[in-house]
């Protein structure tokens, strides 16, 4: 019989760290999107008044953010100076690629940043940086609605789902 309770216990566990888990990962895309809106501001400023080279400035960039965001401006710097390619969208990926785990959300967000720089003069990166920060400002925005609520339902969903697991396995 205690067997079956420490089991359903693990169970439980489980389960409802997954919830947690959940609840994490959703804060983690937040902050992230935020750091890169920060980052975004810093970027049009380094262009607009010191017209900073792409990979000074990635560089730059990766020593104002910290996490996720810093591997990938580091590596898009050295993909960038060893002019692995002359593309910024095929080194933005490939960083995306080395990085590691990044949010969906702020992944999309970084492609479209590739997408842009290098491929305008001063004026069209100028404008594809605000269409970057419009969008991750959009994407925040839709994370952030409801945002206690849906937090507490992954938390509760998963202390459920070990409850009702428990009582099955019972």
């Amino acid at each position: 019989m205690q067997i079956r309770l420490i089991g359903a216990l693990m169970v439980v566990i489980g389960c409802s760290a997954f919830g947690f888990i959940l609840s994490a990962t959703h804060k983690r895309e937040v902050r992230t999107l935020r750091q890169l809106i920060c980052i975004l501001d810093y970027m049009e400023c380094e262009l607009q008044y010191r017209l900073t080279p792409l990979p000074d400035l990635m560089r730059q960039s990766a020593m104002e953010s910290n996490g996720v965001l810093k591997t990938v401006f580091g590596i898009l710097a050295n993909e960038l100076e060893d002019q692995i390619s002359p593309n910024v969208s095929h080194c933005m990926r490939s960083a995306l690629d080395q990085s590691g785990e990044i949010p969906s959300v702020t992944k999309q967000c970084l492609s479209a940043l590739g997408q842009t720089l290098g491929r305008f003069d001063l004026q069209g990166q100028l404008t594809g940086l605000d269409a970057v920060r419009h969008l991750c400002r959009g994407k925040l925005e839709a994370l952030e609605q409801d945002k206690k609520a849906r937090l507490r339902c992954y938390q509760t969903l998963g202390i459920c789902a070990g409850a009702a697991l428990a009582i099955l396995l019972i």
